[in-house]
This record gives C-alpha cells, sequence and structure tokens, in this order.
C-alpha cells in the first residue's frame, strides 16, 4: 500500500532562469548520451484488457513506477506545492462533481506564452518546453518493445536512433501522482496530436491497468499552457461524472466502417483543421475516449462569459470539464456548488448547430457515415465493475463524441 508523506514545498531546480545548459536536462545536448529507466511495452496486438504480462506484476507499471517514482519525487522536494495537502470534496448533488481546492497552483504556474486564439501554433524554442527539464523530474521513457511481454530496465542508454518518449513528473500537480506524457521530446512537436502519439496515450492507459488513472490532452485553446506536445495523467479514486452521464450511440453505415469502435455523443452534459478547441479524456483503460470541443476562451475574448465566472479564475480545461473542478479561492471552494459547475460548462458547450459541424468534420476525417435516421439508443458505462460499483447514470445540461 502506498502512502502519501507531507514535504515542505522546494521550487524546482529548471523552474529558475539558469544561463547555458550544465545541469543535465532533456535536450539534444544532454539526452542523446543519458542513461535513464526504460519501460518497454508491448506494441504488438495491444489488448486493453490485459496490461503488462509477462514476469512483471499487473500493477508494477501504475503503482511502482508511476505512483511509486512520483512519491519519490515528492520527497526529494521537487513540486512546487504539496498537492497531497490540497483539500478535496465531492460536490453534494445528484452528479458527483469533485471540487479540489489548489491554492498553489494558481500563485506558481506558469503563465500561457502564446495566443490562444489559434489551434495550430509553430513551436517557439525560445518559450519554455521540455527539452529544458532537468532529468531529476523525469520517472522513465516509455517506448515500444520488440518482446510479447512488457519489460522494464533500470538504466538504459537512450539509443541515438530514437527520438524518446518520456513521462515526467508536472511539477505544479493538480493531483496525486500528476505525470506528463511527453512523445519524441527532441523533435519539439508543438501541441499537436497525431496517431502516433494518441497511439502512444491508449499504450499508457493500458499499461496503467486501472480506471482511476486517466490521460488528457489540452489543444492550444482549450488551456494547454505549454506548446510542446504532451498529454497529462494522474491517479484519482473517484469516477468523473462525464464517466457516469448518459450516451447515445451514433449509427454508422457498416459499408463505411469496418472497425469495432463504438460511437456515442454524450446527452445532457454541459459541454460539446477547422481551428476548433478541444479536449480528450481517455478513460477506463483506453476502453473509452471522450472528445470535447469547446468554446469558453472564445466566448471569454467576446466577453460573453459571466462575470462571476470569470472572477473564479478557473480555465475549463480537460479535468474541469471532466467533472474534477480545481478552483484557486478559498471562497469558491467552499461555495462550491453543482449549480456553479453546471454553469461553468455550459459557457464551454458549443451550440447545437456547431457541434453537429464537429461530428461532420469528425466522422468524415473517418470516412464514416451516420444514418440519416438515427433512433435514440441511450448507454451507460456499466462494462468496468470498478467505475459501476460506485456509479449512478445520471443526465446533464453540450456535446462531446464519445468513442468506446
Amino acid at each position: 500500500m502506498l502512502t502519501i508523506k507531507r514535504v515542505p514545498t522546494v521550487l524546482s531546480n529548471y523552474q529558475e532562469n539558469a544561463s547555458g545548459c550544465g545541469r543535465n536536462c532533456l535536450g539534444s545536448c544532454c539526452l542523446p548520451v543519458s542513461k535513464l529507466p526504460l519501460y518497454a511495452f508491448r506494441s504488438k496486438e495491444m489488448h486493453v484488457t490485459d496490461p503488462a504480462g509477462g514476469d512483471l506484476p499487473v500493477d508494477f507499471f501504475l503503482n511502482t513506477l508511476v505512483l511509486g517514482q512520483w512519491e519519490e519525487r515528492m520527497n526529494r522536494g521537487l513540486f512546487r506545492y504539496d498537492v497531497t495537502a490540497c483539500e478535496t470534496k465531492v460536490i453534494p448533488g445528484v452528479h458527483g462533481f469533485v471540487a479540489q481546492l489548489n491554492e498553489g497552483r494558481h500563485l506558481k504556474k506558469r503563465p500561457t506564452e502564446f495566443r490562444v486564439d489559434q489551434v495550430i501554433q509553430p513551436f517557439d524554442p525560445n518559450k519554455f518546453n521540455f527539452t529544458k527539464v532537468g532529468q531529476e523530474e523525469v520517472l522513465f521513457r516509455f517506448e515500444a518493445g520488440e518482446e510479447d511481454k512488457s519489460c522494464f530496465f533500470e538504466s538504459a542508454p537512450v539509443d541515438a536512433d530514437v527520438l524518446p518518449n518520456v513521462v515526467a513528473i508536472n511539477v505544479s500537480p493538480i493531483e496525486y501522482g500528476h505525470v506528463l506524457l511527453i512523445p519524441r521530446v527532441l523533435e519539439c512537436l508543438p501541441q499537436r496530436i497525431d496517431p502516433e502519439s494518441f497511439l502512444l496515450a491508449l499504450h499508457m492507459a493500458v499499461e496503467a491497468g486501472s480506471p482511476y488513472f486517466r490521460l488528457g490532452y489540452n489543444s492550444l485553446g482549450a488551456f494547454a499552457t505549454i506548446n510542446h506536445l504532451h498529454f497529462q495523467a494522474y491517479y484519482l479514486a473517484i469516477p468523473f461524472p462525464v464517466e457516469k452521464a448518459l450516451t447515445q450511440k451514433i449509427k454508422i453505415d457498416k459499408d463505411a466502417s469496418k472497425s469495432n469502435v463504438k460511437i456515442s455523443r454524450l446527452l445532457n452534459y454541459p459541454v460539446r483543421d477547422n481551428n476548433i478547441p478541444f479536449n480528450v479524456l481517455i478513460s477506463d483503460s483506453g476502453k473509452r475516449i471522450f472528445l470535447f470541443p469547446q468554446c469558453y476562451a472564445e466566448k471569454q475574448a467576446l466577453g460573453e462569459v459571466d462575470q462571476e465566472l470569470l472572477e473564479t479564475q478557473v480555465n475549463p480545461a480537460v479535468w474541469e470539464i471532466s467533472g474534477h473542478m480545481v478552483l484557486k479561492r478559498r471562497k469558491d471552494y467552499n461555495e462550491a456548488s453543482e449549480d456553479y459547475a453546471w454553469r461553468l460548462l455550459s459557457e464551454v458547450s458549443l451550440s447545437e448547430e456547431r457541434f453537429q459541424e464537429v461530428k461532420s468534420y469528425v466522422l468524415g476525417a473517418t470516412g464514416m457515415m451516420e444514418f440519416e435516421n438515427n433512433p435514440v439508443e441511450l448507454t451507460t458505462n456499466t462494462e468496468n465493475n470498478l467505475l459501476a460499483a460506485c456509479t449512478t447514470p445520471t443526465q446533464f445540461p453540450g456535446g462531446c463524441l464519445v468513442l468506446q
């Protein structure tokens, strides 16, 4: 059983503006000649229900590597604040929104350094990026292996011919075990999701093998704060409200798709290369993927967001949209209500007309066609016993596409 220890806040080394390198970073000056722990996952025939396999315990990746090494970095004082001291509660009501008071993140988080009205922007090496991170913040490399089972190596040289994927701590954490998955860090990719990196994130969800370890992605314009390709992930043993919401299956023409993937839309939940900001939640060990197109920043720029909501300074990114509200002020935390969460997420949601446009973009890009007469077929997430045991299906006042 893992234990959480309280530690004093110590500023991480790489947060200071040091001149030159000389400090064992993730840049091309240091990483190619480094040795780092390596987790090599099975890349052949990924089975969502069968993490790790082989000689490693089924909980090795999550408990020993991710959470165990995260705690070790916490004990070394590498975080900006002690997130385990942050107060958390379930907001009373039928939906089970989760509220957290995180004043440290508000006071010490790095400001956004790019335009918020463009989803696609070029990588800027002069702005903060993950090549400037010190290797003490890296937990391990995460690479596709060549074996039919997952393997772990405590120290492995970085192959000069490979662009390494790394898992590092988030020094401004939202929750216990908050880490970053940084695909091909030396390639210096902008925050623009691609098939290869998305598949990598799915592999990480599978290896974790827990419905309570989720991965998230924020596009530019949807409250990503660093324009260097990355996913976030953390562990929270509470079902997210979005995971409990009713969905309507979208009937796809079988001739247009031979995939076994089911696509649904959320019903009555307060959210729904076309410059559409979006967030992604990878849930249920990779079995469910939520795509949230959103428009909060656009409404904010147009002065269309209620002033009371603006005063909370909450930016609804993937975690907030999923139902985990990270609040920055004691007043807002004490007064947190289901009505507040509802109003905030309603501002995120696209109009029905715009949501239908986005759905058409997605289906068109995948070569799928929706039946014109799409009967209502309501579904809930009952496949996973851990979530289903404490889940009551709910309806919310948005649009979202759900792949499962």
